[in-house]
């Protein structure tokens, strides 16, 4: 035989796609060729997978190789082509059984010894692997508990070359477990309980959990918004089987998943630095792009703390995901499309000097309006709550207990699903994601109950878009309370949340 096939599975962004690795060997002078719309890493496989052939004891043909991945026209990065690339050289020669090579998709990085090295995107490769018909998936023994998290596809992990040769002539078990993996310590979840005074604060938070709504905390340095914000996951509810699934897969492509435990069962949460650059917030890199802070914090927290210090630029870029759910980043190969369903908590000083009392503030209106002013309206107008948090006073802070986050986290799942039970069948999971469209003509309201809201509209003090963004959270309050339908009273309260005095 001097044509060997093999399959392997390609990552485009979010989008993973199989891959036909296709090598022939035949007369001509020595060489090794690599085609298919690859990239350097790809390019640079030549020399790993040549060493690693002859020093797993294989030989390596003296003729002219040349390898095709197969569409062409789909772009191709990265190494984890390389075992599925030797493993064909050594079909075409005869040196591998060729059994099961039509039904075993094979993802890894060869080392120059041979030895099978991790690469990224392993979970959503394997599912793409299974939903295209492959029954079995090799991957690195290093990744088999990220690959096992996929059912309805057999997964092997195997450590060297030589192993998936011995498997294939049947010879050799592949493992489904890595015994060196060590699981990360389990991670303290801190407790709203610590938290004293700032009513006001928590209940927003609450209503924020109950229908994965934005929020914008603002008050003076020290008075708590931190501590808030790092205890919201506390009181959200675990993710479902889908969302973990979508949320893992997304942390795969990104390679920030633990080896040890590389589901990720509970919200995430992001706080990246307010230094931060649009690049990393949304994502980006050569070629492709990467998921950035919006994708990983994917049915989680993205936390955005001294916002007012990020650039105008920065803030801005988040419009698209905050309305969307998905972030577009175009790069050379083509537009990366990645989830982006989070909800967003910023926080922010008053103004620059920030001090402890509002009456020791040295800056002037027009500084106080600037600062706050990078806060755009079009941004601001997709926050549905926020909160002006004062100093407790010292009584509150001897005497008061916080409720924990067990007791507000029950409330906050009735809530939430009760909302699922509602928008079931229309495949919305929380009240942030229904479109407006449907919340004035299907789940229309009473032209009474609405009233509120058209009286703003009327004076110019909200937008259509934050017509809608009350509303949905006028059926967050509804959840929270047990109610059936919104009445005047909630609608009214939702408007109060989104009175733009509370933060300027």
């Amino acid at each position: 035989m001097s044509l060997g096939r093999t399959h392997s599975v390609g990552l485009n962004a979010f989008e993973a796609k199989p891959v036909e690795v296709q090598a022939n060997v035949g007369q001509g002078l020595p060489s090794f060729a690599i085609g298919g719309n690859v990239d350097a890493s790809l390019r640079e496989g030549r020399d790993r997978i040549r060493a690693a052939i002859s020093n797993s004891g294989f030989t390596f043909p003296d003729l002219k190789v040349t390898v095709n991945l197969s569409p062409a026209t789909m772009p191709k990065r990265g190494s984890a082509h390389d075992l599925a690339i030797a493993v064909a050289i050594l079909a075409a020669r005869d040196q591998v059984s060729p059994v099961k090579l039509s039904s075993t998709v094979m993802l890894g990085e060869l080392a120059l010894d041979g030895g099978i090295r991790p690469v990224a995107g392993v979970l959503p490769a394997v599912i793409e692997a299974r939903n295209a018909g492959f029954a079995r998936a090799v991957v690195p023994l290093a990744t088999v508990a990220e690959a096992s998290l996929v059912s309805g596809i057999e997964v092997g992990g195997a450590r060297t070359l030589g192993e998936v040769v011995r498997w294939l002539a049947g010879s050799f078990v592949l493992d489904t477990v890595d015994e060196n993996a060590v699981p990360p310590p389990v991670a303290a979840v801190a407790d709203m309980v610590d938290v004293v005074g700032q009513a006001q604060a928590r209940h927003a938070l609450e209503i924020a959990a109950a229908g994965s709504h934005h929020v914008l905390m603002t008050g003076p340095p020290g008075i708590g918004k931190t501590m808030l914000a790092r205890r919201l996951p506390g009181i959200l509810p675990p993710l479902d089987d889908e969302e973990s699934l979508e949320v893992t897969a997304i942390h795969s492509i990104a390679g920030v998943l633990s080896p040890g435990s590389p589901l990720v069962s509970a919200p995430p949460f992001i706080d990246p630095h307010h230094t931060t650059t649009t690049t990393a917030l949304l994502g980006g890199g050569t070629g492709m792009a990467r998921p950035g802070a919006v994708s990983l914090a994917h049915r989680g927290v993205l936390f955005l703390d001294e916002c007012a210090e990020m650039g105008p630029k920065v803030l801005d870029s988040l419009r698209q995901p905050v309305e969307e759910g998905v972030v577009k980043v175009p790069r050379r190969d083509g537009v990366a499309v990645y989830p982006a369903r989070f909800q967003l908590i910023l926080a922010a000083n008053p103004c620059p000097c920030a001090p402890t009392r509002d009456v020791q503030c040295i800056c002037s209106a027009v500084v106080r309006r600037r600062y706050l002013g990078k806060l755009s309206g079009p941004l601001m107008d997709r926050v549905d709550i926020r909160v002006r948090m004062d100093p407790p006073g010292n009584v509150a802070l001897a005497t008061e207990t916080g409720e924990s986050s067990a007791d507000i986290r029950a409330r906050v799942t009735a809530a939430r699903g009760a909302a699922a039970e509602r928008w079931r069948e229309f495949g919305w999971r929380t009240n942030a994601e229904v479109p407006g469209p449907a919340l004035r003509r299907r789940f229309r309201l009473p032209p009474k109950v609405v009233r509120p809201v058209d009286l703003s509209l009327r004076e110019g003090r909200l937008t259509a878009r934050g017509a809608d963004r009350a509303l949905r959270l006028a059926w967050t309050l509804t959840d929270l309370a047990g109610g059936a339908v919104p009445t005047e009273t909630e609608v009214a309260q939702a408007l109060l949340y989104r009175d733009r005095g509370s933060y300027r």
